[in-house]
C-alpha cells in the first residue's frame, strides 16, 4: 500500500497546530470552562458541507462535554443534498436567521467551525453572533482566508474573514483545496485533511476545558458512554439537566 505522503501531510498539519496553537485553544478553553462555571451552554456551528461535521462530533460523544448546544442546521450540512447546501452556504443572511433561531445571549459562548471561513453562512452567523455579544471561538485557515480572492465568487459580499469577527482565532492551517495527495499519472488532488485536523482541534478544547475546570475546583459535565455498563444511569442526570435547553437532545 502507498498513501503518497497522506499520513506526513496529517501529521504536518497536526504538529503546526500543536506547535502555534496552544495558547489559542487555552484561551478559547477559558471562556468554555467560563460558560460550565456559569451554567451556560456552549454552542457549536458549522458554516456549511463537511465543516458542520465537528458539531456532530462535540456533541452527545462519549467523553464529550454534555453542555454542547450544537446548532445543528440540516440544510448546511451534508445531510442535506449536496447541491443544495452549496447553494444555501453561500447565501446573505441564512446564517444569521440561523443564529436568531437559537437565540443565544450576551457573553454565550459559541465555536464556529469553517476552514474556508469567508462564505455568507459563516460570516453572517458570526455577525449576528457578536451583535448580541456573544464570545466567538473561530476554528479556521488562515490559508484560505488570506489566499483567496477578494472578489471571489464565494466571500460574503462585505469581504470579510470568519478571524475578523472571532474574540479567539484557531488556525487549522487547512491548505486551500483541502486535498492533500496527488497520484502520479492522475492531476485531480484526493484526501482532504481538514476534517481530521478539525476533529483533533474539537477534542484539545474539551480536554484543556476539563483541565481547566479541574484547576479551578469545577467538576466538568461530561457523557459516558450509553453503551457501556451503566453509561445510561450515569448519564441520567445530565440528560434531565440539559435535555429541556439543548434543542437537539
Amino acid at each position: 500500500m502507498q498513501d503518497f505522503g497522506y499520513y506526513q501531510a496529517i501529521i504536518k498539519n497536526l504538529e503546526e497546530v500543536n506547535s502555534t496553537q496552544g495558547e489559542n485553544i487555552t484561551r478559547a478553553a477559558s471562556l468554555m470552562a467560563d460558560a460550565i462555571e456559569n451554567d451556560r451552554l456552549i454552542s457549536v456551528y458549522g458554516g456549511g458541507g463537511h465543516t458542520t461535521l465537528p458539531v456532530g462530533e462535540m456533541f452527545f460523544r462519549a467523553g464529550g462535554l454534555s453542555n454542547i448546544n450544537p446548532i445543528m442546521e440540516t440544510g448546511l450540512s451534508v445531510f442535506n443534498q449536496a447541491l443544495k447546501y452549496l447553494e444555501l452556504e453561500r447565501t446573505v443572511n441564512y446564517g444569521a436567521a440561523i443564529m436568531k433561531y437559537y437565540d443565544l445571549k450576551k457573553d454565550d459562548v459559541l465555536i464556529i467551525f469553517h476552514n474556508i471561513g469567508i462564505n455568507p453562512a459563516t460570516i453572517d452567523a458570526a455577525m449576528e453572533a457578536k451583535s448580541r455579544g456573544v464570545k466567538i471561538i473561530a476554528v479556521s485557515s488562515s490559508y484560505w482566508q488570506n489566499e483567496m480572492p477578494a472578489d471571489h465568487f464565494i466571500r460574503h459580499p462585505n469581504g470579510k474573514n470568519l478571524f475578523d469577527l472571532a474574540d479567539v482565532c484557531i488556525d487549522d492551517f487547512n491548505p486551500v483545496g483541502d486535498a492533500a495527495v496527488v497520484v502520479p499519472g492522475f492531476e485531480t488532488p484526493i484526501a482532504p485533511i481538514s476534517n481530521i485536523v478539525d476533529f483533533y482541534i474539537a477534542h484539545l478544547l474539551e480536554i484543556e476545558t476539563v483541565r481547566i475546570c479541574v484547576e479551578r475546583g469545577i467538576k466538568p459535565p461530561v457523557w459516558s458512554s450509553a453503551n457501556t455498563p451503566g453509561g445510561d444511569e450515569k448519564n441520567a442526570a445530565y440528560l434531565e439537566k440539559y435535555r429541556p435547553r439543548v434543542k437537539m437532545l
